[in-house]
């Protein structure tokens, strides 16, 4: 598991992509892949051709096309070979834990009252990493990040100074689905 937090600290933008970029981001730079549409009958495929380009697959269950949402979706993916799940529900982070996959928790950081409760739902699913959204919310970045916890940037992200700006406020890494942005 911290092979993928190293590997992101040394190539930290993430390809958050659906299969329109799909394999604009098997020939980017990009080491680890956020895959916003999976779909049960091509994530078997999907992810032998993410790990024969040498990259990390993590799929995003919430939105995952056919794969329940539940143990049992959890258990496929991991027979599949994914690396990981991401999800903003704790239980299914909890599930892909117990089943050895890298789990990243996204939050969606939009008013005060939000990014204060972000921390109780940390405490009880502890995932690998968490994916704040938007991602340009440095303030919120620098918060969790000083609290020891790799932080993925996620979310609205369109320029070169907001993946610094992420970057420079804590965040381990940036989740993008801009093309240009994945050779920086």
């Amino acid at each position: 598991m911290s092979e993928i937090i190293a590997c992101l600290e040394e190539n930290p933008v993430i390809a958050a992509i659906s299969d329109d970029k799909w394999q604009k981001a098997l020939e980017s730079p990009v080491q680890v892949i956020f895959y916003m549409s999976a779909d049960l009958l091509t994530i078997e495929e999907k992810v032998k051709q993410a790990h024969r380009a040498g990259k990390y697959i993590m799929v995003h269950l919430d939105l995952a096309s056919g794969i329940g949402k539940d143990r049992t979706g959890i258990r496929y993916l991991a027979k599949c070979g994914a690396d990981g799940v991401i999800s903003t529900k704790g239980q299914l982070i909890r599930f892909a834990k117990e089943q050895g996959l890298f789990t990243v928790q996204r939050f969606f950081a939009v008013d005060s009252s939000g990014a204060e409760s972000i921390g109780e739902m940390l405490r009880n699913t502890n995932p690998h990493l968490m994916e704040l959204m938007p991602g340009v919310v440095t303030k919120v970045i620098k918060r969790y990040a000083d609290s020891g916890m790799p932080v993925i940037a996620g979310g609205l992200i369109q320029t070169k100074s907001e993946v610094t700006d992420a970057l420079s406020a804590g965040a381990t890494a940036v989740s993008t689905g801009k093309p240009e942005l994945w050779y920086l």
